[in-house]
């Protein structure tokens, strides 16, 4: 899928009133991301989707990583602030972990094997970013001696603000920074008894005096400060070293949080605003039920059923049809990159389109002395230079003659749709809707009027065109009835087809009114017919109860005629009445009991969940079986006999199995050869459930059994490749195998 650059999406999104929404968006993001997820959608979306199943704190705010990775490199030293951002990160990584999550979500965290020497890092990093000095004896001394020393001109400011020598210059016996310095506020004259230097002049004309008898304190306190920064910069250096050496697991984890933060923001924001996630599907359809469009409040949800090539949106003034526009525009765009909305994300389907392109503004410029139609062609003559794209049109008649216009304007819809475009169009044009009416692949749709009230309800109708009602709005909206009945004499019947158009829609609108009827009616009809199933089912199991105990009793009678043909003791008797007895006893069908089953070459057998033929016998207990064109060696007491019908009926059948990575095989302590059977069955086993990706663990050792997995793997034949692990999972004594 191609991203639209940056701005082109920020004009699209003021186009489609979008700006409030993505911004609102854009604040749960811990960083500043991109709208759009780079890599697979479809796996995005089930992380977002496994993600918002389970509760967790949202993440920190973290800092972009580029200039402290470039620093890193460069054998820079980071500040500790810089420091701390890979801090907030791998502690927010730890936390997930810890939650010890199963699925994909616990799968990913997996991943992150926090080296120890990053502890010997974080150690020194308080919860807010703070240096901890009292790890080092030397800074927490240090840090001590600083705060007595403060103390001391605090104490020292004090006694000069009750000396009374000083107290008629004073005018306030506040302790004032400015410039980092302590200072008194004072008036002139003031040199008289206090010796110091004048920081700054106060707006009243006082003067911030820094007093001479504090300063060597002062002094002091700057070489303690220096000292200090001296063993911060040290411990900087340190962790900068330590910390470039682990730069691959720092990119790696930046990498992934990026990915997470892009999840988690999408999650908490459908959260924050009861919002659905949903995402773009792989044909162009589109179909909305109950969406709202997040720019407007209180609004009627909107029903679309947009499957077709065009949507041609006629109808009333002031009816809504732009902003149904920009519904299906808005809906494909926040799909398309994942972003939360509010519609029924059951009943509705949205497609992927590689653009989506918007014409919607009046293009009239008047410094470039262009005209609106002339800039309505620029702005069509662009769209064809798109493929597979969304098109939305608003008002497509703007600014020239509609009987021109109409007859253009059909011929450039037919020209986008051999491009592959959808296009949905907003329109006054009536030769224009009768002209595309009759189409197959053109799906109207109208704004309803509520005649009546003479008010516009804000819905729409799929089938028909709808009329503009120009005069009933200017009505409404102040002209005069004078003015209104002498344009419509004017108007007259000078467009008898598009009348004969609209009582079709709205015959079409009473018809649909009676099908909704009949369907609610035939509704009524199967709920009834459910509701007299269950009296059925309750009826039968009453019967079924009632049958239970008549069998209980039939079993206590053949008991009873059992016990009295003992009691007799002749021989006749007891025979007679034990044949009674089991005459009252039901049939019992007995099981076959098969005590061994032999197998040959091209015996149809199923092995676990899968059919398959013996290809060859190694021997009575091992079998080398043919499933879905592998050869698999199996132990034959794991197989099964099949029958095969004559006459076999075809089947197609579509597994789709959720192929994962981690699958795991450990090989320490067996001999080559005993391996390579463990390794050959766990192989088997990993194709027929559709893993495509193992890990194989044989360690270092002698390097004998490294090197018989080397060779097994290289002539396998559905081995595509394998390589040794990354230094996380085992390093050179694993490999990683793909199937």
């Amino acid at each position: 899928m191609r991203v639209e650059n940056s701005s082109k999406i920020d004009t699209l999104i003021n186009q489609l009133d979008l700006s409030d929404h993505i911004n609102a968006f854009k604040h749960f993001f811990s960083r500043e991301s991109s709208l759009y997820i780079e890599g697979d959608q479809e796996l995005h979306y089930r992380y977002i989707k496994a993600l918002d199943a389970i509760e967790f704190k949202a993440p920190p705010k973290v800092a972009d990583f580029t200039n402290i990775k470039f620093h890193l490199q460069k054998l820079g030293v980071l500040q500790f602030e810089q420091i701390f951002e890979i801090v907030k990160v791998i502690r927010y990584f730890r936390y997930f972990k810890n939650m010890e999550l199963k699925g994909i979500i616990g799968e990913w965290m997996d991943k992150f094997v926090i080296e120890p020497k990053f502890f010997e890092v974080e150690k020194y990093f308080t919860s807010d970013g703070k240096f901890d000095e009292n790890l080092d004896e030397v800074l927490f001394g240090l840090g001590k001696s600083i705060k007595e020393h403060k103390a001391n001109i605090s104490s020292s400011l004090k006694r000069l603000t009750s000396s009374p020598k000083l107290s008629p210059y004073l005018i306030d016996t506040q302790v004032h920074l400015i410039n980092d310095e302590e200072c008194l506020l004072v008036r002139g004259g003031f040199n008289h008894v206090l010796r110091g230097a004048i920081v700054g002049r106060s707006s009243s004309g006082g003067f911030y005096v820094s007093p001479d008898s504090i300063l060597k304190t002062k002094e002091q306190i700057r070489y303690i400060v220096q000292e200090r920064d001296a063993i911060f910069y040290t411990y900087a250096k340190e962790f900068s070293s330590k910390l470039l050496e682990l730069l691959p697991f720092i990119s790696f984890c930046d990498k992934e949080f990026t990915k997470f933060d892009n999840y988690q923001a999408r999650v908490l924001f459908a959260r924050s605003k009861n919002l659905h996630i949903v995402k773009s599907k792989k044909d162009s359809k589109i179909i909305l039920e109950e969406f709202i469009h997040p720019a407007l409040h209180h609004a009627k949800p909107i029903h679309v059923d947009f499957s077709k090539n065009i949507l041609m949106i006629t109808g009333v003034n002031a009816g809504g049809k732009t902003m149904l526009l920009k519904s299906i525009l808005s809906a494909a765009f926040m799909a398309k990159y994942i972003i939360p909305m509010k519609l029924n994300e059951h009943k509705s389907h949205i497609g992927s389109f590689k653009n989506i392109l918007a014409i919607i503004d009046d293009p009239q410029n008047v410094k470039n002395d262009i005209s609106t139609f002339a800039g309505r062609m620029q702005q069509f003559s662009k769209i064809f230079e798109h493929k597979d794209a969304l098109v939305g049109v608003d008002e497509i008649e703007l600014g020239t003659d509609s009987d021109e216009a109409a007859a253009l304007f059909k011929v450039i819809l037919d020209e986008l749709v051999l491009k592959g475009q959808k296009i949905v169009v907003t329109t006054h044009h009536k030769r224009l809707a009768a002209l595309m009416a009759d189409r197959d692949d053109v799906e109207l749709m109208a704004a309803i009027y509520d005649e009546q009230n003479r008010v516009p309800t804000y819905e729409f109708m799929h089938g028909i065109i709808g009329k503009s009602y120009a005069f009933e709005t200017a009505s409404r909206y102040g002209i005069s009835n004078k003015i209104v009945n002498e344009a419509k004499a004017l108007y007259g019947d000078n467009s008898e087809k598009l009348n004969m158009l609209i009582e079709r829609g709205s015959q079409l609108e009473r018809e649909l009114k009676q099908k909704n009827k009949k369907v609610d009616e035939k509704l009524e009809v199967l709920e009834a017919k459910e509701r007299d199933l269950k009296e059925l089912k309750e009826r039968i199991f009453i019967e079924l109860q009632k049958e239970k105990i008549a069998l209980k009793e039939s079993y206590e009678s053949a008991i009873n005629e059992a016990k009295q043909a003992a009691r007799a003791g002749d021989m006749k008797t007891i025979h007679r009445a034990m044949n009674e007895a089991n005459k009252k006893l039901p049939v019992e069908k007995k099981e076959q009991v098969k005590l061994h089953v032999d197998f040959k070459v091209g015996d149809n057998v199923k092995y676990h969940s899968k059919k398959g033929v013996i290809a060859a016998m190694k021997d009575k207990d091992e079998a080398i079986v043919e499933v879905d064109g592998m050869r698999v060696r199996v132990k034959t007491s794991h197989l099964k006999h099949t029958q095969i019908l004559q006459h076999k009926p075809r089947t197609d059948i579509n597994l789709q199995v959720e192929k994962r990575a981690g699958l795991k095989c450990d090989l320490h302590g067996m001999r080559a050869e005993e391996a390579m059977e463990t390794l050959d069955k766990f192989i088997s086993d990993a194709l027929i459930n559709g893993w495509d990706e193992v890990i194989v663990y044989h360690g270092i050792g002698t390097g004998k059994l490294s090197y018989a997995v080397k060779n097994f793997l290289s002539a396998h034949p559905k081995v595509k490749k394998f390589e040794d692990a990354p230094q996380h999972m085992g390093g050179f004594g694993a490999k990683l195998v793909t199937l």
